[in-house]
């Protein structure tokens, strides 16, 4: 029986992935290399900052600090998340409210730094629908490994089938699969690849479908 519900939050909560791209264009474009779109979708969503600014050092041989480049990308973000303010995805309000009146426990399961996570959800004042957080310094391995989501449900009290994970990446998928928790895919600038389909529950095109599939399934 369904008794919790995990949210990530970048690219399902919120639209906040474009404002992402634009850091690391920025970040890239800096040292003199293009950065598109496309290269974005291709590698970086869903993964922890700080191993995607790894992945950078190393692919483009840059030998920079990464420590450094991490808080100059914190700078862009906040930066650019004042001049385009970042709005909730489709039926976000709907399916949280849903949940709250029907008992179900809830949490967010993000990568980001905690401070930022409030920010951005205090920004539209969410924070009053979530039980409790789990932020990405609070365990050893990031996403696709299953860590987050497993201390998500520790927090909660809550057995991994008794849990539900929301996600948008493969990435995200594949750590909730890994950690024998149901996920529903959401699919935000990348439709996941049909392997990581297979690892979902349900393939849903918004947030508004959920409550559909809950009434369902449960």
């Amino acid at each position: 029986m369904l008794k919790a519900v995990i949210f990530d939050m970048d690219g399902l909560l919120l639209d906040s992935e474009m404002i992402s791209y634009k850091c690391y264009k920025k970040v890239l474009e800096d040292y003199g290399y293009p950065f598109t779109l496309d290269d974005y979708i291709k590698d970086y969503p869903g993964k922890p900052l700080a191993v995607s600014i790894h992945f950078i050092n190393e692919r483009y041989d840059l030998n920079y600090n990464e420590e450094e480049i991490i808080h100059y990308f914190h700078q862009l973000e906040e930066k650019y998340s004042k001049e385009d303010k970042v709005p909730l995805k489709k039926g976000a309000l709907e399916l949280l409210t849903y949940l709250k009146e029907n008992q179900y426990k809830i949490i967010i399961a993000t990568s980001s730094l905690g401070d930022r996570a409030q920010r951005y959800l205090n920004a539209h004042d969410l924070f009053k629908y979530f039980d409790d957080a789990v932020y990405g310094i609070e365990v050893k391995n990031g996403k696709p490994a299953p860590d987050i989501f497993l201390k998500a449900c520790e927090k909660l009290q809550v057995l991994p089938q008794e849990a539900l994970v929301l996600e948008d990446s493969e990435a995200g998928i594949q750590a909730a699969y890994d950690a024998h928790i149901p996920v529903i895919c959401i699919p935000d600038l990348k439709q996941p690849k049909s392997e990581f389909v297979k690892k979902t529950e349900a393939l849903l095109p918004s947030l508004n479908e959920v409550i559909t599939y809950i009434k369902e399934h449960n």
